[in-house]
C-alpha cells in the first residue's frame, strides 16, 4: 500500500521519493487509487505557498502558484496535452495518423498553442480567485487526478507497453472507493464542491467519448490532455463563479 502511494507521488509529482518505491511491479497498477490523493498533496503544497503570498500583489502571485503548479509536476499532463492537440488537428481523424503523431516528441503549433492557452487561462483564474483561493487549490488538482484515476478505470489503453499500459490492472473496487471518496470530499466545500464535481464530470464525459471515437480507448497523452483540461475547467469555472 504505501509502495503504491510513493510510487503515484513519483510519477505525478516531482517530489522525492525512495528508489525502491518503483521496483514493485504490482504497485505500479495499485498506484492508481491514490492520484486523487496525490493531486490532494498538490492542492495543500499549493494552498500553503498561497497563504505565503497572500501579501503579494495579485499577478505576481498568480504567476508564482502557476510556475510552482508546473515545477511541481515537472509538465508532464502539459507534455500530454501537446502531443494530443497536434494529434487531433493533424491526425485528420485518422486513428493511426494520431496515434503515430502523438509519438513525436516534437510539438507542432497546434501544441503550441494549446501550452500558451492553458497557461494563460491558468494564470488569469488563478489571479481572479482572490484573497481566498484555497478551495480552488485543494479541489482543481484533485479532481484532475481523480479523472485520471476514472480515465484509466473505464477506458482501454490503446497502446502496448506504453506509460499508462501498467495501470490497465488496477483494482478497481480500491479505484471505486478513492472516486467515492472524492466525490464525497466535494461536499464539504458547499456550491463551489458541487460546481467543480459537475465542471469535471462534463468535461471527462466529452473527451473520453471523444478518445473513444478517434482512437477506440486512451493513451498516456489522453490522460495528460484530460488532467489539464480539468485543471484549466476547474479553474475558470471556480474564478467566475
Amino acid at each position: 500500500m504505501m509502495r503504491a502511494l510513493l510510487l503515484a507521488i513519483g510519477f505525478l509529482t516531482r517530489l522525492p521519493v525512495p528508489a525502491h518505491a518503483y521496483d514493485d511491479a504490482q504497485a505500479k497498477a495499485a498506484s492508481l487509487a491514490w492520484y486523487p490523493l496525490v493531486g490532494l498533496l498538490l492542492g495543500l503544497l499549493l494552498g500553503v505557498l498561497a497563504w505565503l503570498l497572500r501579501d503579494t500583489p495579485s499577478l505576481l502571485a498568480a504567476a508564482l502558484l502557476a510556475a510552482a503548479w508546473v515545477a511541481l509536476t515537472g509538465a508532464l499532463h502539459l507534455d500530454g496535452l501537446a502531443d494530443s492537440a497536434d494529434a487531433w488537428i493533424g491526425g485528420m481523424g485518422d486513428r493511426e495518423k494520431t496515434l503515430a503523431i502523438m509519438k513525436d516528441p516534437r510539438s507542432g503549433p497546434a501544441g503550441v498553442v494549446a501550452l500558451v492557452l492553458a497557461l494563460l487561462l491558468k494564470f488569469s483564474a488563478l489571479a481572479s480567485l482572490g484573497p481566498a483561493p484555497w478551495a480552488a487549490l485543494l479541489l482543481t488538482p484533485t479532481l484532475a487526478r481523480a479523472g485520471l484515476t476514472a480515465l484509466f478505470l473505464t477506458t482501454p489503453y490503446v497502446r502496448s507497453g506504453g506509460l499508462g499500459s501498467a495501470l490497465s490492472g488496477a483494482p478497481s473496487r480500491a479505484c471505486g472507493l478513492a472516486l467515492l471518496l472524492t466525490a464525497v470530499g466535494c461536499v464539504l466545500f458547499g456550491s463551489r464542491g458541487l460546481l467543480a464535481f459537475l465542471v469535471t464530470a462534463a468535461v471527462f464525459g466529452l473527451w473520453r467519448q471523444a478518445c473513444m471515437t478517434r482512437l477506440g480507448g486512451c493513451t498516456g497523452d489522453t490522460a495528460g490532455a484530460l488532467a489539464e483540461m480539468l485543471e484549466v475547467a476547474l479553474l475558470v469555472a471556480l474564478a467566475v463563479r
